[in-house]
């Protein structure tokens, strides 16, 4: 059985893991930490989090995870048919990750876990931000979903990623750029109520303890 390591407090690991319930692929969920020794490090070379394991095999990066979930049980396709509208989805996958969640990262240590960020860090990223958040809001299509009339991996990355920006940012900032998005709000509101989106998020808020109580 395919075998998910990482933290449920992580947006990366739930977008993974909330790709694998809407598929409906059968998977164990192992609790796994960031760590620098050996035996994490052969299983993920970088020591990132999350990777799968299958078949005596190891991937890691969940973008890679994702594209080899969509060739390996292609039954419940999280990307449409056509070429065009699959690139699209890829599109908004790297505009969320660069674009977005990969600047929003260098606020985390003061937005969530009581530590300084310098001003001058501050000040770098909120033009980035911008920047990212008007590219994004330009492909973004909510009808009703992020890419269109189906769900597909960019709404697993939307549903993990989005929220955490806008708590991000909202903390440093006293403002959510995200959420001056036409449509972003009904969106939001409706893709939370996926069954699975709700169980992902209530284990989210699960590890997300665990995993302040492990930081102190």
């Amino acid at each position: 059985m395919l075998r998910l390591c990482g933290f449920t407090a992580s947006n990366y690991h739930n977008k993974v893991k909330l790709a694998l319930l809407e598929k409906n692929i059968p998977f164990e969920e192992v609790i796994t930490w960031p760590s620098k020794e050996a035996g994490h490090m052969t299983r993920s070379p970088m020591g990132k989090l999350p990777f799968i394991e299958i078949d005596g095999e190891t991937i890691t990066e969940s973008q890679a995870i994702v594209e080899y979930l969509e060739d390996a049980y292609p039954a419940m396709p999280l990307y449409p048919s056509d070429p065009v509208q699959r690139a699209h989805v890829r599109e908004l996958l790297q505009y969320m990750e660069l674009y977005l969640e990969w600047p929003a990262r260098r606020l985390y240590l003061e937005a969530f876990f009581g530590r300084q960020v310098s001003d001058a860090t501050k000040a770098e990223v909120k033009p980035q931000l911008e920047k990212g958040v008007q590219a994004f809001a330009r492909r973004v299509k909510f009808d009703p979903f992020i890419a269109g009339k189906v769900f597909t991996y960019a709404d697993c990355a939307a549903c993990m990623h989005l929220p955490t920006v806008s708590q991000a940012t909202k903390a440093i900032y006293g403002e959510d750029p995200i959420a001056a998005i036409p449509g972003l709000k009904e969106y939001a509101a409706m893709v939370r109520q996926r069954p699975h989106a709700i169980t992902v998020n209530d284990d989210r808020k699960k590890g997300m303890e665990e995993f302040m109580a492990r930081r102190k």
